[in-house]
């Protein structure tokens, strides 16, 4: 049972195969609320660049490609995912507005100051550098720019047999520290659902 549940534990970190596909399916549901919030927050135009980080199946890209029309960019370690993707978002991809690539996001191949939003939906638990990652995100973002970090509450997760390997659980002040260790110029947090959800905004 213990390496049933660390092997859908890392689907989540690393969705891939049919099952990968099953949890990002059952990810775009449990999280709606999560993707609606960052589009609700974002402000783009035509010519925005905008990054996700472990995009998955495209889900969120969709959303705010089919209200702003941006560049969109991404980064995800699973190659299954990016297929997924970009058969979802296959407008943009049409447009010549989509960007994905595989990797790891603690190797972000990306000029400093390009993009003018970051964001990540549950993916910073499994970050191995996280102060690294948060370092290389304030340098590829553009002056002023942001990074909308959303993520679950880590009283939440713990109710979860499958988080209590390969995901790493912060506190909301984990993430101000953090996000001041990495030279962010302000840290701020709002609730998505109080006591299970919120997002985290970092402002270069």
């Amino acid at each position: 049972m213990g390496k049933f549940l660390e092997y859908i534990g890392s689907q989540f970190g690393n969705p891939r195969g049919f099952v990968g596909k099953c949890c990002c399916i059952i990810m775009n549901v449990i999280n709606k609320a999560m993707y609606r919030r960052v589009v609700l927050m974002v402000n783009l135009t035509k010519e925005s660049k905008v990054l996700d980080i472990g995009y998955g199946n495209g889900y969120l890209l969709e959303l705010i490609y089919k209200r702003f029309q941006p560049h969109l960019f991404g980064i995800d370690i699973s190659e299954d995912m990016k297929l997924n993707a970009e058969k979802r978002n296959i407008q943009a991809l049409k447009d010549g507005k989509l960007n994905l690539i595989v990797g790891d996001c603690c190797a972000l191949p990306y000029d400093k100051d390009f993009f003018d939003v970051v964001s990540s939906i549950n993916t910073i638990y499994f970050w191995k550098d996280t102060i690294g990652v948060l370092k290389k995100i304030h340098c590829c973002l553009k002056p002023d720019g942001t990074f909308y970090n959303v993520v679950y509450t880590k009283k939440w997760l713990k109710k979860f047999f499958s988080t209590t390997k390969g995901f790493k659980l912060f506190e909301p002040e984990d993430f101000i520290e953090l996000g001041k260790q990495a030279g962010f110029s302000k840290v701020t947090i709002e609730d998505i659902v109080k006591g299970k959800s919120f997002v985290v905004v970092y402002k270069k």
